[in-house]
């Protein structure tokens, strides 16, 4: 199984994130479920979102301690919460950030796994029209991760959203696929 925790702020779309990751993964025929976390629901605020992916029946319904995978929508989080913890050894992190990896790093996020950044806001910006970069940072976990066809994506995309919304989110999500930074 491989378990997804995303990090962000409330209002960023980090559970609809979740639950196109999850989307994707049953599109590929596997076992997905993603549900969120948060204290009280305000704008702004921090949240957090988990999702599991295996080829078997998932039969854990608790929070994810010990992620393969981070995916970080809004770095400010960074420095409200420990993003990282729990991070399996040979982990990775996928950030939204205009820095490169090893700036991240020296700014002081510790990672034992890999990291990789992607401008997802500036995607969002220039394509969607709106600082909207949920489905931005999917193509980027894509890229990263290789855990979920990209073209998986496309189609969870596709299903949820109106056409021409899901159009530039598909354009915005391939281009995120292919410029992330490691």
């Amino acid at each position: 199984m491989k378990e997804i925790r995303f990090h962000g702020r409330g209002g960023q779309g980090v559970v609809l994130g979740s639950e196109v990751l999850a989307d994707a993964a049953v599109r590929e025929g596997r076992y997905a479920q993603a549900f969120p976390t948060f204290g009280p629901e305000r704008r702004g605020a921090p949240v957090t979102a988990f999702t599991r992916i295996d080829n078997r029946p998932i039969r854990l319904r608790c929070q994810i301690y010990q992620p393969d995978y981070v995916i970080v929508l809004d770095s400010s989080v960074c420095r409200l919460q420990d993003v990282t913890s729990g991070l399996k050894k040979d982990g990775v992190v996928v950030v939204n950030t205009p820095y490169t990896p090893k700036e991240v790093k020296e700014g002081g996020l510790i990672i034992q796994g890999k990291i990789y950044t992607i401008d997802a806001t500036s995607i969002a910006l220039k394509i969607l029209g709106r600082p909207i970069f949920n489905t931005v940072i999917l193509g980027a976990f894509a890229a990263a991760t290789n855990e979920v066809k990209i073209e998986s994506i496309y189609a969870a995309i596709k299903e949820r959203f109106p056409k021409s919304i899901a159009e530039r989110n598909v354009q915005a999500v391939e281009e995120a696929y292919k410029t992330l930074k490691h």
